[in-house]
């Protein structure tokens, strides 16, 4: 099954919702990053927050997500566009688990101090920024925290990333829901009590459950309806002629410098580990 988000509203609750799955995504990311169990799982959350912020967005607009701890993995960034579309990377990729880290081992990895920075590109003049605390490390609690004191907007975050005996992705996804106006505060932390009811979502989504199945699980006989799907997918935006651009922004003495160093230039995107080569002859002609 391919990586989608569902959109859903409950009026009479007083909430709308988003469950996405996500488990393409996390092992295309795993697969360029090359990335140990924990950063692999650390960093499918990332991608899964990202997921689920991109669909608040509207036509054209994007999220980046910049989580920065004090823990072995530094810090992960992700970015979603509205069209589905998700990147990201983590720092450092092979961490491994220590024995001593309990098992939310994200938590240890990440580091219990730091920040989560948001970025927005709404299509206005500026661009929007918000920083908070992490307040305890882990991406799912960053998250709703963040959603419900920057963005002051009572929400509830749950997702996961199930791997295999091998270390590989076996499903990952995860659920946004937040109140609508009035802002019943209540109602979210009764679904809140739900989740804690419930299978975690990684099992659940391991299981063969869809985003569909997630959503009537957490709301049993409470209505909802549901508004559609979108596809979601790894995608990035660099390309070569963007490298080659950036190399061309450099003087042509950076340039010359590079030409008499090495005999090429690799420019390595962060997000997606695509590497472009520009070779003497293509130096030569930059610098004319």
């Amino acid at each position: 099954m391919s990586d989608y988000l569902v959109r859903m509203i409950a009026r009479e609750t007083g909430v709308r919702g988003f469950a996405c799955l996500t488990t393409d995504i996390v092992q295309e990311a795993a697969r360029r990053h090359q990335t140990s169990p924990v950063a692999t799982v650390a960093l499918g959350q990332a991608l899964t927050s990202a997921s689920l912020m991109g669909a608040l967005l509207k036509a054209r607009q994007r999220v980046a997500l910049k989580f920065e701890g004090n823990g072995p993995l530094a810090k992960i960034i992700v970015e979603a566009e509205s069209n589905g579309a998700v990147r990201g990377y983590v720092a450092v990729p092979d961490v491994s688990q220590s024995p001593q880290w309990g098992a939310f081992a994200v938590s240890e990895a990440l580091g219990s101090e730091g920040f989560l920075t948001v970025v927005k590109d709404l299509r206005l003049r500026d661009l929007y920024q918000s920083i908070v605390p992490l307040p305890v490390g882990d991406i799912e609690g960053d998250l709703t925290y963040y959603l419900n004191q920057s963005e002051q907007l009572p929400s509830l975050v749950a997702m996961g990333v199930q791997l295999d005996e091998m270390g590989q992705v076996a499903a990952a996804g995860g659920l946004l829901i937040q109140s609508l106006p009035p802002y019943n505060p209540d109602v979210i932390a009764m679904l809140s009590e739900r989740v804690e009811e419930i299978p975690p979502i990684r099992e659940l989504l391991a299981q063969g459950n869809t985003p569909e199945d997630l959503l009537a699980l957490l709301f049993g006989n409470l209505e909802i309806k549901l508004l559609g799907q979108q596809p979601l997918f790894f995608q990035c935006t660099c390309s070569r002629e963007r490298s080659l651009q950036a190399i061309k922004n450099l003087s042509l003495d950076e340039v010359a410098e590079m030409l008499a160093a090495e005999e090429q230039i690799v420019v390595d995107c962060h997000f997606c580990h695509e590497r472009y080569i520009f070779d003497h002859e293509d130096l030569v002609e930059i610098t004319g």
